[in-house]
């Protein structure tokens, strides 16, 4: 019995001493921690709306416990940038434990005080780990920025815009019929995945080749800032007039530009001027029934680069509409739809001038980049003169003049895999130069001057 009794408070002692054993924490300053990251940037904020979180993990590697002395953010509340260590929301956390193999999430995120400065600025702070001794920093840097942030905006009044500071945009802006809006160079307009930029009345954007007025979405962020469909667009509505977009970047959009309804003057609804519309997820250009006049234009990239349906009346002079198979959009629709329907059937005039224009797509996905949809007898005119054209069986319905077909225009870049398109043409090997005709357009896109035949496209050669 007595052996029993000595047997049993051996194995009490035993565990006992396991267990002391288990809850032992290493204190050499040696001992192993990883931290896996040294630096968190956060990419360009817009003040006041915060940021995205970012996060970083601390492991102990070791095969015995860690304690960590403090998590400390250094600028502790006075600093613009939160932290979390596993749930626990403080700026100090102080003898955190860490079990063998054991890992820790400490997740950041930022807000910048929009009294600071009206120019891009650096904000930074740092995260210190202290353990056995041991210091260890995290660098935390935000590049932001102030900026003028509305919400639902009705405009109904003529407004000026500057490009003093940018323009964030959340749940929308209509500019009123009978208004204008006037937007002036080098402004940069931010809109949020719910707000669609609503045109009843006018719009005129002043860009220059130096100065070019932006509009994209809002998350700027690593991972976001180059997502298609990323705000819903340009909405140019029945009764908008004398609209007018020079230097003007649209980018990242659901749809692009929409025109609907023809201008109740003579005037075309929308004039472009040196526009790119890029990367969109649905269609660059969308006309319905509307009047389009563009110059020096590239669009590229998008779900349907130009979509005319209900007829209509546009001109396009010095355009390069060009789609790639890329990682955000599948190349699968023509460039190019042409038609003279609407939606239930009814047809209407269609006259469509394109002039000194590149019609392109690479790959095989579509053997005709030009589609065209005919009904009814109603008016259908349309001319390629001087253009060149990828098509395997081009609409006899389309006027051909002086146009090249099925021939690359060899275009200065092209690396699909990385995003990467320069649509420039090379100098003296792309067939688009010198195969345009002459006319009173004396600038590219660049704002380069153009001398001799010209070149087709939007751009002249290097």
């Amino acid at each position: 019995m007595k052996r029993l009794i000595y047997f049993l408070l051996f194995l009490f002692l035993l565990e006992g001493a396991m267990s002391c054993k288990k809850q032992t924490f290493i204190t050499a300053e040696n001992a192993a921690l990883t931290i896996t990251a040294d630096t968190l940037r956060f990419d360009t904020l817009f003040t006041s709306v915060g940021s995205v979180t970012q996060y970083f993990t601390i492991i102990n590697s070791n095969t015995q416990k860690l304690k960590l002395s403090s998590i400390k953010l250094m600028g502790g509340t006075s600093s613009a940038y939160k932290i979390n260590v596993d749930g626990n929301a403080a700026t100090e956390l102080s003898n955190v434990e860490m079990n063998a193999g054991d890992s820790l999430y400490v997740f950041v995120s930022v807000t910048i005080d929009p009294s600071l400065t009206d120019l891009p600025f650096i904000v930074q702070d740092s995260i210190q780990v202290n353990y056995n001794g041991n210091q260890k920093y995290i660098q935390l840097e935000a590049y932001g920025q102030n900026a003028h942030f509305v919400r639902n905006l009705y405009i109904d009044t003529h407004t000026t815009w500057n490009n003093k500071l940018p323009y964030v945009i959340s749940g929308g802006i209509q500019v009123a019929q009978n208004s204008t809006l006037t937007i002036e160079e080098g402004c940069r307009i931010y809109l949020h995945a719910n707000a669609p930029f609503i045109v009843d009345g006018t719009l005129i954007v002043n860009g220059t080749a130096a100065n070019r007025v932006s509009f994209q979405g809002d998350r700027l962020d690593h991972g976001y800032r180059d997502l298609p469909s990323s705000w819903p667009g340009i909405y140019f509505r029945e009764s908008s007039i004398n609209n007018s977009i020079q230097y003007g970047i649209i980018k990242n959009a659901y749809q692009g530009i929409i025109a609907v309804g023809p201008a109740t003057n003579t005037l075309p609804k929308l004039q472009l001027s040196e526009c790119i519309i890029d990367n969109i997820y649905d269609t660059g250009i969308l006309s319905i029934g509307s009047g389009i006049d563009a110059v020096n234009c590239l669009i590229s990239n998008c779900g349907s680069n130009i979509v005319i349906s209900a007829g209509g009346t546009y001109r396009f002079t010095y355009c390069t509409v060009v789609s790639y198979d890329n990682s955000y959009i599948n190349h699968k629709k023509p460039v190019l739809t042409l038609s003279n329907t609407d939606e239930t059937g009814n047809s209407y005039g269609l006259n469509a001038l394109f002039r000194n224009c590149m019609v392109w797509a690479g790959g095989d996905n579509v053997e005709n980049e030009v589609y065209t949809n005919k009904k009814g007898n109603a008016a259908f005119n349309i001319d390629f003169d001087h253009v060149l054209y990828k098509a395997k069986d081009i609409s006899p319905d389309i006027h051909l003049m002086n146009s090249i077909a099925n021939q690359d225009p060899l275009f200065d870049s092209i690396n699909a895999g990385r995003r990467y398109f320069d649509f420039h043409i090379g100098k003296n090997i792309s067939p688009a130069i010198g195969a345009g005709m002459s006319v009173s357009i004396s600038n590219d896109l660049d704002g380069k001057e153009r001398t001799g035949i010209p070149d087709l496209g939007c751009y002249t050669k290097h």
